[in-house]
This record gives structure tokens, C-alpha cells and sequence, in this order.
């Protein structure tokens, strides 16, 4: 067998995690001509080891693995790495499907898949993940500002009426969240995807905890919000200056 050196750049190296030793192979001898490097684990511990690694444009994720099943290593996967994975298994079910799906696999392929489809797929989950960091860099880097209030992210500076704002990490990332969708609602669960990173144990309902604080810190009266609104039911929204909504 070939051996697992890396031969090419994160932006073309594939991790294929799969027992079938035979179709890492045809995978490896496929992929190779067309410019990937390809790297292979055949249990679920070493796999999740080397996919946390790092240095993977994509990973290719059986779901029937020896040690760890597949399921349990993208769940793990997905606590510590945003690394595309196409879940490649011979279990062709509806619900299966749908659990890779819900646990953050980004396609899912039977294996009588062709060589051809999965290329395909494999370039479209790498191409979304590309243009989605970037997208994702570009708008975290750009200042906010709803009114008066004015936000940096990059700086993670803000200020209100020029004058600088004292703010804990998760009170910064709540407002800027709000900040960056204001006039649109913001349910708890959204908030928490995006300022909690999957640690939702630590923050659950504390949401709430963190907008009354925003709220003193921005002197802003939930009666009567200049910017954090409550939506009964849904969530909060920032509002926007001039209008009333």
C-alpha cells in the first residue's frame, strides 16, 4: 500500500475514512491524476484523530467503521472542526441520511455512487466551504453601526456616542450578532449557533442574562428600546435608528 505522505496543499487534500482498504484505493487512484492528495484511515479513533489534525480540504466519512462508527466521529468532528465531510456508507435509508445531515455533514453519497458523482461532489462541498470562509472573513472584519452605536470586529472595540463600551467576549459577540441582522429577529437558538460555538450547556437560557446586561451597559430601557427589543415568543431584535417597527 501507498504510503499517507502528503503530497499536495490543505486546498486539495482529502481525508478518506473508510474500513473498505480496496476503495481507499480506487478512491486514492482516482483523485490522484486530478491534482488531490489523498490520506486514509480505516477506523473511526484514528480517523477523528487525523481529520482533527487539520490540513483537509474535505473529508470523505464512512458510516459503518470499526472502533467509532461514523456518525460518532462527525458528531465529535463537528464539536472542534467546521471541515467539509461527504458521508459515503452502503446504508441507503432515508433516516440515516437525515442523521448525518442533522449532525453537520455537508453531503451524503451511497457507495454506488460513480466516480464521477462523487467528484462532482466533492468539488461542490469544497467550493461552498471556500466561499463561505471567505464571505465569513470579509464580514467579520467590516464595522458595524446602528446609530450611534458603532462596532469593530476586528479591533472587537465598541463605542456608543464616541464613547468606548466595556464588554465581556459573549456580551460583545451577542451585540454584534444582533447588531449585524438588526430589524430582523433573532431567536435564542440563533444567538446561541452563533455566539455560544456549540457550547450550549454553558449558555442556554443565560441569553437572557447577557441582553439585560447589554441593556444596563447601553442604557437602554426594555419598555421603551432604543435597540434591544424583546419579541415575545421569538427572540430579540436590534432595532434600526428612525423607524418604527
Amino acid at each position: 500500500m501507498r504510503s499517507n505522505t502528503r503530497v499536495g496543499d490543505a486546498s486539495t487534500t482529502v481525508l478518506v475514512i473508510d474500513d473498505d482498504v480496496k476503495l481507499c484505493r480506487l478512491l486514492r487512484d482516482y483523485l490522484e491524476p486530478l491534482g488531490y492528495a489523498v490520506e486514509t484511515a480505516h477506523d473511526g479513533r484514528q480517523g477523528l484523530e487525523r481529520a482533527l489534525g487539520g490540513g483537509f480540504a474535505a473529508v470523505i466519512l464512512d458510516v459503518m467503521l470499526p472502533v467509532i462508527n461514523g456518525l460518532d466521529v462527525l458528531r465529535e468532528l463537528r464539536q472542534r472542526s467546521q471541515v467539509p465531510v461527504l458521508m459515503l456508507t452502503a446504508l441507503g435509508d432515508e433516516p440515516d441520511r437525515i442523521t448525518g445531515l442533522e449532525l453537520g455533514a455537508d453531503d451524503y453519497l451511497p457507495k454506488t455512487f460513480s466516480p464521477r458523482e462523487l467528484l462532482a461532489r466533492l468539488r461542490a462541498v469544497i467550493r461552498r466551504s471556500l466561499v463561505t470562509a471567505q464571505q465569513e472573513r470579509e464580514a467579520r472584519a467590516a464595522p458595524v453601526s446602528v446609530g450611534p452605536l458603532w462596532m469593530d470586529p476586528e479591533a472587537r472595540t465598541a463605542t456608543l456616542e464616541d464613547r468606548p463600551i466595556a464588554l465581556t467576549p459573549v456580551e460583545y459577540d451577542l451585540l454584534l450578532a444582533l447588531a449585524r441582522a438588526a430589524g430582523r429577529v433573532k431567536s435564542r437558538e440563533q444567538l446561541l449557533l452563533e455566539v455560544a460555538d456549540r457550547d450550549f450547556e454553558a449558555f442556554d437560557r443565560s441569553i437572557d442574562v447577557h441582553v439585560s446586561s447589554l441593556r444596563r451597559k447601553l442604557c437602554d430601557d426594555p419598555r421603551h428600546p432604543r435597540f434591544i427589543e424583546t419579541v415575545r415568543g421569538l427572540g430579540y431584535k436590534m432595532r434600526r435608528p428612525g423607524l418604527t417597527e
